[in-house]
C-alpha cells in the first residue's frame, strides 16, 4: 500500500512538473513570436477563463448564454442519442449473435454502413428533420449504434458454449437464460462499448454542433472563432476535455465493478 501510494505522488509531482514546462514553452514561443499574432497566451487563456466561469449560467437572450448553458446542450444532447443507441444496438445485438441466418442476412449491410462517418449522415438528418437539436441527436445514434452492436454480437458470440448446453439440457425459459446467463456473460463486453462509444460521440457532437449551429458546445467554440477570441477557445477546449475526463471514468468506474467467470 504504501509503495502505491509514493507511485501515485510521483506520478502526480511528474504530472506538475510536465505542466509546469508546457505553460513555460508555450509562453515562450509566444513571447519570441514563433507563432502567429493570433495565438493565445497563458496568461489571456487564464484572465479569459477567469471571465467566462465567472457566471457560467448567464442569459441575455436565446443567442446569449453562459459557457455552461453550452456544455449542458451538448450533454444532453449526446446522452440521449447515446441511449437511444443503446436500447437499438443490445437487445439487436443479441438478436443477431443468436440467430446465424439473420446475422449472415444483415452483415453485409451493417459493413457497408458501419465505415460511414456519423457526420456524413448530417446534412440528410437536416433534411428528414428540420432541426438542429433533432439532427444533432440522429448523428449522435448513428456514431454510438456501431460499437456498441458490433461488440455485442461478437460478446453473444463468445459466451462458452458450457452455459449454453446447461441452458438447454435444463430446459431454462428464455427470460431466465437472458437474464442469467447471457447477459452476466456478455455484461463486460457491452459495457467496454459503451465506453467507446460515449466518447466517441462526446467527440462527434463538438463537430455536429459547428455545423448545425444554435446552441452547444460546438457552436460555442466556432461562434468565439467567428469573432476571433482565441482565448474563449482555449477555455472551451480545456472544458470540452474535463468533461470527456469524467464521462469515461464514470463508465470505467462501472466497468471495474463487472466481472464474470
Amino acid at each position: 500500500m504504501g509503495a502505491r501510494m509514493t507511485d501515485r505522488i510521483k506520478a502526480v509531482i511528474t504530472g506538475v512538473i510536465l505542466l509546469v514546462l508546457f505553460v513555460l514553452g508555450w509562453q515562450a514561443a509566444v513571447s519570441t513570436n514563433l507563432l502567429s499574432q493570433l495565438a493565445p497566451s497563458p496568461g489571456g487563456v487564464w484572465t479569459r477563463g477567469v471571465e467566462i466561469l465567472s457566471d457560467p449560467f448567464y442569459r441575455d437572450g436565446p443567442g446569449s448564454v453562459g459557457i455552461f448553458w453550452h456544455l449542458l446542450t451538448s450533454l444532453r444532447r449526446v446522452l440521449f442519442g447515446f441511449l437511444i443507441a443503446a436500447v437499438i444496438a443490445i437487445p439487436l445485438g443479441f438478436l443477431l449473435g443468436r440467430v446465424k441466418v439473420l446475422r449472415w442476412a444483415l452483415d453485409p449491410l451493417i459493413q457497408i454502413l458501419r465505415p460511414v462517418s456519423p457526420l456524413a449522415w448530417l446534412p440528410i438528418g437536416l433534411a428528414l428533420l428540420l432541426d438542429a437539436e433533432r439532427t444533432a441527436v440522429f448523428v449522435i445514434v448513428l456514431s454510438a449504434l456501431w460499437p456498441i452492436l458490433i461488440n455485442t454480437i461478437d460478446a453473444v458470440l463468445h459466451i462458452h458454449p458450457t452455459y449454453l448446453k446447461l441452458t438447454y439440457t435444463l430446459g431454462t425459459p428464455l427470460w431466465l437464460a437472458i437474464s442469467r446467463v447471457w447477459l452476466p456473460a456478455t455484461l463486460p463486453g457491452i459495457i467496454t462499448a459503451l465506453r467507446l462509444s460515449l466518447s466517441t460521440s462526446w467527440l462527434v457532437i463538438i463537430v455536429a454542433e459547428m455545423l448545425v449551429g444554435g446552441q452547444g458546445i460546438g457552436f460555442f467554440v466556432w461562434n468565439m472563432w467567428n469573432r476571433l477570441d482565441i482565448d474563449a477557445i482555449v477555455v472551451a477546449i480545456v472544458l470540452i476535455g474535463l468533461t470527456g475526463l469524467i464521462l469515461d471514468h464514470l463508465i470505467g468506474a462501472l466497468q471495474k465493478t463487472v466481472r464474470y467467470d
